[in-house]
């Protein structure tokens, strides 16, 4: 069978982005213990803010994360002045406690939308002075949607561990351990990255169950809160013996912006969060391998990867968030079937399960 990607008389596009809010949270709401609550005044700035980027990226499916409030990220929305179907940060319905959450943003049908908090079967870690982690911190977002051309499409949001070493505390948050003293920061530093290791070993557990003898495509995206190359994302992506094993491709994950097909819009500003003056990607797109134009199963290809991170060089401002945006234009191949908008318009979900 011709591959289909080598015919263009059928061409749909899909945009797609991944967004961090930096803590999006309702006015006068406490988030965290160590930092006051947004004013009034601040809040109507965030979400302008917010709104306004949400409008640059104009995207069919939008990935968000630090969402503690879903009400927040509705009115961001809002402000957008752009209609979706979806606006959803499972979790945070009632206000998330104790660490924000992610979430779904979209113009396409939603079959399904699964908060999934525990790890599957098999996969607890533990890690040292602190016992078996059995959970994410911030429970990942599992979605089966349509396009408008009846195409089914898995969108995985993940916001994994983050770098800061993870000291430890008593019930009252006081701490336990000198965190002056350089080899506790090593030891705080172990556990965190045991913690996010296990997420994304947890993580991979969840794209493998998705992909395994398939050929339907999925994109994962968000916050890995690693780059691309790191031993952490490519425990989720696999994607390390892809040239040797065409097998391997069959659960693989590829980061979108090393397979995009518009080479000559390539520029050097591939980043999304600047740490002490160094760049780095932390906030990713990665596609199966039905979006890799030289597969055999393609179903179309990643066009072009755009970064939108000017803010970053603006100053510290909480108003702003602290990562860039990252969004995909893609290309897929899918005749239209007669009736398919009609019977099913685009947004309206037929089932939508949020619990943990």
């Amino acid at each position: 069978m011709a591959n289909p990607i080598t015919d263009s008389s059928q061409w749909g596009t899909l945009s797609i982005a991944t967004c961090n809010t930096l803590n999006l949270a309702l006015p006068a709401r406490n988030f965290y213990a160590n930092q006051d609550p947004y004013s009034h005044a601040e809040y109507q700035r965030k979400i302008e803010w917010l709104g306004m980027q949400v409008a640059r990226l104009n995207a069919d499916v939008l990935a968000v994360q630090e969402v503690w409030d879903e009400a927040a990220l509705k009115e961001v929305v809002a402000q957008s002045r752009l209609r979706y179907g979806l606006i959803a940060a499972p979790g945070s319905e009632q206000g998330a406690s104790g660490t924000p959450c992610v979430g779904l943003v979209t113009r396409l049908r939603v079959e399904e939308l699964v908060a999934i908090a525990d790890f599957p079967a098999g996969m607890n870690v533990n890690v040292p002075e602190l016992g078996e982690q059995t959970r994410f911190e911030r429970p990942v977002l599992r979605s089966r949607l349509r396009t408008r051309q009846g195409q089914l499409l898995h969108v995985v949001v993940a916001h994994l561990k983050s770098k800061r070493p993870k000291f430890l505390q008593d019930d009252q948050g006081k701490p336990l351990e000198d965190r002056n003293d350089p080899r506790i920061v090593a030891r705080a530093t172990l556990r965190s990255l045991i913690r996010r290791a296990a997420e994304a070993a947890a993580l991979r557990a969840i794209v493998v169950d998705i992909l395994k003898n398939t050929h339907e495509p999925l994109i994962l995206m968000g916050d890995l809160n690693d780059g691309p190359h790191a031993v952490t994302t490519q425990m989720v992506a696999a994607t390390s013996e892809v040239a040797f094993n065409r097998e391997a491709r069959d659960t693989a994950l590829f980061n979108a912006y090393d397979i995009q097909t518009g080479r000559m819009l390539l520029r050097d500003v591939a980043y999304s969060h600047i740490h002490q003056g160094f760049a780095e990607v932390l906030d990713q797109i990665f596609v199966s391998e039905e979006f890799v134009s030289d597969s055999r199963f393609a179903l179309g290809d990643v066009r072009r990867v755009d970064y939108f991170n000017d803010h970053l060089n603006e100053g510290r401002d909480r108003i702003r968030s602290d990562h860039g945006f990252v969004r995909a234009l893609l290309r897929l191949h899918m005749p239209a079937k007669e009736g398919e908008e009609r019977r099913h318009p685009p947004g309206q979900a037929s089932q939508i399960n949020t619990s943990h």
